[in-house]
């Protein structure tokens, strides 16, 4: 995949993402670690930072520019999703790790991170209608919902709890980390239960071609 890159393929830029920032984040962590070579771990790590946003988002075209009926319907917002679920689970390792003095910036993310996932969630069902139902129904259904549960009690007790409390504060981060993870899987599973139901892939088409019928205009091919 490093052979050439496409700037339209969401793979190939994804390589080459991945490329430059594993290894950044690698030597950040080695020279944090070590406490050498202070100077080259600062500047990995803010090359790293710069990266970190298209990392966390390139999965999002990269299921988008598929077949699978509530990916592709859903290509405006996934980027949205994807980005605040990896806000969230970044605020939640802060919030697990760091002492709740220091740990005002990842309630901050947690709070910012929360209220864009909720959005760009409501988006899709609000835009879709009926085409979402794969993300209310099933496992894909549950996990969305546990994710939801999960990340705006992360956020409001890591708020509320988290300044005082080193075990609110490490509860918090847990469900940030666990919320961000069933948000995942949860657009998973959904994608797989549209791509085996005619409902949504052969019914969208009908429609469109009938839509195109009564409009005058000739089908596409």
């Amino acid at each position: 995949m490093l052979r050439v890159f496409k700037v339209t393929s969401p793979m190939s830029v994804g390589s080459w993402l991945l490329a430059g920032y594993a290894p950044l984040t690698g030597v950040a962590a080695v020279s944090e670690l070590t406490g050498r070579l202070p100077s080259v771990g600062r500047a990995a790590t803010v090359v790293a930072g710069i990266l970190g946003p298209a990392v966390a988002t390139y999965t999002a075209p990269l299921i988008a520019d598929t077949a699978v009926p509530v990916w592709h319907d859903a290509h405006r917002e996934l980027p949205f999703v994807f980005a605040a679920s990896a806000t969230c689970a970044a605020s939640g390792w802060g919030l697990l790790t760091a002492p709740p003095s220091q740990a005002g910036p990842a309630r901050r993310l947690a709070l910012a991170g929360a209220a864009l996932e909720f959005a760009a969630v409501r988006r899709i069902h609000g835009r879709l209608g009926e085409g979402a139902q794969p993300l209310t129904t099933g496992r894909a259904g549950h996990l969305m919902r546990t994710a939801q549960a999960l990340t705006v009690a992360g956020a409001l007790v890591g708020q509320i709890g988290g300044r005082r409390s080193r075990l609110a504060a490490a509860l918090a981060g847990a469900a940030l980390l666990a919320g961000s993870v069933c948000t995942r899987f949860g657009i998973f599973y959904a994608g797989v239960t549209s791509a085996d139901d005619p409902r949504y892939t052969v019914g969208p088409q009908r429609e469109r071609l009938a839509s195109e019928r009564d409009a005058g205009h000739a089908p596409r091919p």
